[in-house]
């Protein structure tokens, strides 16, 4: 199934990337994504043309040369097994990435306007945040965010939500330029656990507003996107028994790189209830050392 704001597996796949969402393809002015595949031993050429660029492992370790710098990078076993070193490419640029066990590499990337170095992103450096509480408890790697990494305009952080939980509550949206909001486009890339059985579900939502409508009520599974160009986004629901894991790319027109929301009137109350509840015994799912464990 593929919907205009809700892109299914495979559905934009041009090998050897087997997603690829441009500003163009999105119908929007900044963001975009292409998770590209290698085969143990493969390399593959990438441009970054008018974006900077992050090279992140989904699966696995790589390289990544540019002219005559190379960047050796870790990775890891999955989403869920640790938090990954990365790498930024600027704009502009030409870099070859390689991997001796093969992988699947997310190149979240913004339409920018300064050339900034290319440089190399420790996991270690990566701060985890457990956000929320109870059943909206969740964890977040904020790999390249305002205050975490420097970037032009580019902005990515990873959620992993345990399984029965809720994430991206309260719904909330960053479409309007305000003191309390950024205008932000949003993709939503999803990988979700497998069970005993077969392959997991999670779920997400986004509406709009009275001036600017969108609907989206969709199942997700592993490596189905969702576009948020507008609206009210949340919550990311993840099925009992299947842990979710989600890369949140964007970026925007503002002068200033930030991100500032606004919860939705109706549910803002919730974070009001946190206090009185505990953080899910379960998280964090990871860190840089691995499954599980805090730093």
């Amino acid at each position: 199934m593929s919907t205009e704001h809700h892109l299914s597996a495979l559905s934009t796949a041009q090998p050897p990337f087997r997603t690829v969402v441009t500003p163009d393809t999105a119908g929007w002015g900044y963001s975009g994504l292409r998770v590209l595949e290698l085969a143990p031993g493969q390399s593959a050429e990438i441009t970054t043309g008018h974006s900077e660029t992050l090279v992140l492992p989904l699966e696995g370790g790589c390289t990544v040369a540019l002219d005559s710098v190379v960047f050796e990078v870790e990775g890891r076993d999955d989403v869920f097994s640790r938090v990954s070193d990365f790498v930024y490419l600027p704009r502009g640029a030409r870099a070859t990435v390689a991997s001796r066990g093969g992988g699947r590499f997310a190149l979240p990337a913004s339409r920018c306007d300064r050339a900034l170095p290319a440089r190399y992103g420790a996991a270690e450096d990566v701060p985890v945040e457990l956000r929320g509480a109870g059943q909206s408890s969740r964890q977040v790697n904020n790999l390249c965010l305002p205050g975490t990494f420097v970037a032009d305009r580019l902005l990515v952080c990873e959620v992993l939500t345990p399984s029965a939980n809720w994430s991206s509550y309260p719904p909330h949206k960053h479409d309007e330029a305000t003191a309390t909001e950024s205008e932000l486009e949003e993709i939503y890339y999803f990988e979700v656990a497998d069970g005993p059985h077969g392959h997991g579900v999670g779920y997400h939502r986004v509406h709009g507003t009275e001036r600017r409508p969108i609907e989206v009520m969709a199942e997700v599974r592993s490596e189905d996107v969702v576009l948020v160009p507008h609206g009210w986004h949340g919550p990311s629901m993840a099925a009992p028994g299947y842990d979710m894991y989600y890369l949140n790319v964007m970026a925007g027109p503002g002068t200033e790189r930030a991100w500032r929301i606004s919860d939705h009137p109706s549910h803002a109350w919730v974070r009001d209830t946190w206090a009185e509840q505990p953080m899910d015994p379960r998280l964090p799912l990871c860190s840089h050392r691995g499954r599980g464990g805090r730093a």
